[in-house]
């Protein structure tokens, strides 16, 4: 553990943690601290940052981070299909761009980070529609599904899970992977890291992750498969990667679904790192923890992605 990962748990256990004790979840201060606490890093040398929709869905917004060099040379390219964590109730494309950036500088794959709806105001199945409809948005703008990655962290990582379910059971052409950094997959609270690992969390106590998911479970069961896939069925998706730390109190969020997706035939690298702090990836470049992580996940990205250049009517070619 660096003396940089144990600045950042000293801090998490100071300034958010407590939040997570008191008896009641405020969505207004969450998204007050979330705002207050946005790091604005430089947008990395020779790229774009845009806020733009999907062609096919213009009320679906998000940010697209590409390569202007790709963009002016029509490079094949893999792109990220990202969805940012917070609890399904707070954070934005924007509070996650030094992991997404990160991501995208050392895979050198665009990113879309998508903008979803948020509960209270818009509970289950919200998030999920909004994941869906803009992966189907890239495959509508001539994107190839298997040079797409769909990732995500905590809330973000679950609902890209819960996406690779649901496109597989609607018989949509899946993307070429799935990157999990801490996911949230079990919105029920069942996991027995909750209890064990309070205390030692930097950032949670346990019992404020079912406080939580109520916002956006609404009237919904929280074992539905699209809403915890920790209870789906998860056979037939394609490779993943999780990455968790082995003091979180989700960290049964990972176990057990890395474990019902290995006996289900899916091919899964679990990497649990010792005493990091939840989404630690979040905390590049000071972390050197964060480095390394993104560094493994971007391998990841460039193993089962594809890069595909754009051809003619919108149907790509591949690249080898």
């Amino acid at each position: 553990m660096s003396w940089q990962s144990a600045v950042a748990c000293w801090l998490l256990k100071k300034q958010f943690r407590p939040e997570t004790l008191k008896p009641h979840v405020s969505v207004e201060r969450a998204r007050a601290h979330a705002s207050a606490r946005i790091r604005r890093p430089r947008v990395p040398r020779g790229w774009r940052l845009t806020e733009r929709a999907l062609p096919s869905h213009a009320p679906l917004r998000g940010e697209w981070l590409e390569r202007r060099h790709d963009l002016a040379q029509r490079s094949p390219v893999r792109t990220i299909l990202y969805c940012h964590g917070g609890g399904y109730y707070f954070c934005s494309p924007a509070s996650h761009r030094p992991l997404v950036f990160a991501l995208a500088a050392r895979s050198g794959a665009r990113t879309f980070s998508l903008d979803y709806r948020l509960a209270p105001e818009h509970p289950f199945p919200a998030a999920l529609d909004d994941a869906l409809a803009a992966y189907r948005g890239l495959l509508a703008h001539g994107i190839a599904a298997d040079s797409i990655v769909i990732a995500g962290d905590s809330a973000g990582g679950g609902l890209a899970l819960a996406t690779l379910v649901a496109l597989r059971d609607a018989g949509d052409p899946l993307p070429a992977a799935g990157v999990l950094f801490s996911p949230w997959t079990d919105l029920a609270a069942t996991g027995g890291t909750l209890q064990s690992n309070d205390g030692i969390d930097p950032m949670f106590c346990g019992a404020a992750i079912g406080r939580a998911a109520k916002f956006y479970i609404g009237d919904a069961d929280p074992t539905h498969p699209y809403l915890s896939p920790l209870y789906a069925d998860l056979s037939g998706l394609p490779p993943l990667m999780i990455q968790a730390s082995s003091t979180e109190v989700l960290l049964d969020d990972t176990r057990r679904v890395a474990e019902r997706a290995r006996a289900a035939g899916v091919s899964v690298h679990c990497e649990i790192w010792p005493n990091m702090p939840h989404v630690w990836q979040l905390w590049t470049p000071f972390v050197p923890e964060a480095k390394q992580a993104l560094e493994r996940a971007t391998q990841f990205v460039r193993t089962h992605a594809r890069e595909r250049l754009p051809g003619p009517a919108g149907v790509d070619s591949i690249v080898r």
